[in-house]
């Protein structure tokens, strides 16, 4: 073999990136002191774009295709090099593979909780996480502004300096919305597409574009989220007055069941009196009975009510009032059968003590003229 021959061996005649990673944004040809064959083959698969930089500077960018370097194809760098009729002879260039396809996934988040100002609780602190999609427009651009000398670039190399630049925006975004934080759940998708907006800009510098940028949470501390449950619960609870009365009465069969012993049997019974006139006011209540305000005296005891038996038949009941009525129309006498509730039969009234005082207050008849 010659030198010549030799030589030619050592060229790159094959140029081309084949990717399993990824997550890799940049690959920079590694070839023998960078010297590459005249009519050498360029290969640019789909989702590729080969970029040829010559002494720092960007010269040509190949989209995917297969090209065969010549002086027809290589215009800039031609140029670049002095070669004003073609060139024969092997020459120096550095290849970058920039990746064009879209980079999904790529998280961002607000590292601390951010304050704002929220119309219905005032200032809050919120943190934000969620999701953004990016991809390479302007190669060319890129290389020069973000990646530099760099043989291999990642999407971690750009993930901090880009969700900086998010999260700053995100923060933007939504303090100028002035969109409470209870209604921020069902604005998501309107405040990512507004933020996107607002931050294209600052990636087209780079030569990036933001195809996607997703909101997935937006949370509050968690002693905050603590009072909303509360305040939730209570709302679903309604009138809090009867939720309690409703507790207690559920709580009587638990504590009538409960094997603790005289102690705890005592204590049950007391909590069961108690539960017993929470429910009994809460009847009373829907009754339309009167309740005794707090601090003052119990209400009044009520009066025994008789039946009677007048002209063979039942009358009553009758209170008190209206039994020294009969008694002194004479309806009622002592020989009179009564009954009340508690009592096994039907007695004269003269044997009734609680009635004595009816007999006794009926005035005894006129004297005859």
């Amino acid at each position: 073999m010659g030198l010549w021959d030799f030589v030619k061996t050592e060229l790159i005649d094959i140029i081309q990136w084949l990717d399993d990673t990824g997550d890799t944004m940049v690959w920079r040809f590694d070839g023998h002191d960078n010297e590459i064959k005249n009519g050498a083959q360029l290969i640019v698969r789909p989702g590729q774009a080969a970029v040829f930089v010559n002494q720092g500077q960007v010269a040509d960018v190949f989209p995917p295709g297969r090209y065969e370097l010549r002086t027809e194809n290589l215009p800039i760098l031609s140029t670049l090099m002095g070669w004003k009729y073609g060139f024969n002879s092997p020459f120096k260039a550095e290849v970058f593979f920039v990746a064009t396809k879209q980079f999904t996934d790529q998280k961002w988040g607000t590292k601390a909780p951010v304050m704002m100002r929220d119309p219905e609780f005032g200032p809050v602190r919120i943190r934000a996480f969620g999701t953004y999609v990016v991809r390479v427009i302007e190669p060319a651009r890129f290389i020069a502004q973000i990646v530099g000398t760099n043989g291999i670039f990642k999407t971690g190399d750009v993930d901090d300096q880009l969700r900086s630049l998010v999260t700053s925006r995100f923060v933007d975004a939504v303090a100028e919305s002035r969109i409470p934080v209870l209604d921020l759940a069902s604005r998501y998708d309107e405040i990512g597409v507004q933020i996107r907006g607002k931050m294209q800009p600052d990636f087209s510098e780079w030569g990036i574009e933001l195809t996607q940028f997703v909101i997935e949470s937006i949370a509050l501390p968690e002693e905050v989220e603590k009072a909303l449950d509360k305040r939730s619960s209570m709302g679903v609870i309604g009138d809090l007055n009867r939720y309690t009365q409703f507790q207690a009465a559920e709580s009587i069969p638990l504590a009538a069941q409960n094997p603790g012993g005289t102690a705890s049997a005592g204590i049950g019974l007391g909590m069961g009196v108690a539960m017993g006139q929470q429910v009994a006011s809460a009847m009373s209540q829907s009754l339309g009975g009167a309740q005794p305000q707090a601090g003052g005296p119990p209400p009044l005891p009520q009066q025994a009510t008789y039946f009677i038996a007048l002209g063979g038949k039942q009358s009553g009941p009758h209170g008190m009032d209206e039994l020294r009525q009969h008694a002194g129309a004479g309806a009622l006498t002592p020989e009179t059968l009564v009954w009340k509730q508690g009592m096994a039969a039907w007695t004269p009234a003269s044997q009734v003590d609680e009635l004595s005082p009816i007999f006794g207050s009926v005035p005894p008849p006129l004297p005859p003229h």
